[in-house]
């Protein structure tokens, strides 16, 4: 079942002859649980691609679909709110905020919802992530590979549609991105959570199921690497 669909997405930024087309007539689809890797050299779309997947920016032309919903039919208070509780984002440099703790952190799109946190669902997150002995930490107070892992955390907290990755591990070292990768693979499995990465790390990418090539905006390759 489709849970990610993309029709005709292009994004220009600038007008007549400045104008740079930063991706161009990009359609594809993803299924619910998917685990999809998005490749391609330093600015061949791919960042631009992930952030109007994810709602953070509005496309030139097309659309973007997500579980069913057209995101760009919604008004900006609309696409906020959708945004916060079906995209799970999580950054390179994990956009915590930094006077609050570990728990206020990921539970921060539940709060501003106004919705219950439940207990064991936040629990069960924190154990397997291994933060259980961090909660009342201030990011500052953490590793590189625990703020990431406090980013995926608060990404997991909405049971999101969809969870969208961009360069997750580009500001860790080799330990805690394998850390990281493995974490995101496990909820992938166990939750059936769609998730898409960006990534530079050709080793990261064959552990998807599917790699998508971007190449100056277009789309060069779409590759099943395991059905």
């Amino acid at each position: 079942m489709g849970i990610l669909k993309i029709e005709h997405l292009s994004k220009q930024y600038g007008k007549g002859e400045t104008a740079v087309k930063a991706l161009d007539d990009v359609s594809f689809s993803v299924n619910k649980g998917e685990f999809v890797a998005i490749i391609g050299p330093s600015g061949s779309g791919k960042s631009t691609l992930l952030h109007l997947l994810g709602g953070v920016d509005r496309p030139t032309s097309g659309k973007v679909f997500v579980d069913n919903t057209d995101i760009y039919s919604l008004n900006e208070t609309q696409l906020a709110i959708f945004r916060r509780r079906q995209i799970g984002l999580i950054y390179q440099f994990y956009n915590l905020i930094p006077v609050l703790t570990v728990e206020e952190n990921i539970t921060l799109p539940l709060l501003l919802d106004g919705h219950k946190v439940y207990k064991k669902q936040f629990d069960d997150i924190v154990k397997l992530l291994n933060l259980d002995n961090r909660l009342n930490h201030l990011p500052n107070q953490l590793s590189g590979g625990q703020q990431q892992r406090v980013s995926i955390g608060r990404s997991l907290i909405s049971n999101p549609a969809i969870m969208l990755a961009d360069e997750p591990t580009g500001n860790l070292d080799s330990k805690n991105s394998r850390e990281i990768i493995d974490l995101l693979k496990m909820f992938n499995k166990t939750l059936n959570q769609t998730l898409l990465v960006i990534t530079h790390d050709e080793d990261i990418a064959l552990q998807a199921d599917r790699v998508i090539s971007i190449e100056d905006g277009k789309i060069a390759k779409d590759e099943v690497i395991r059905p």
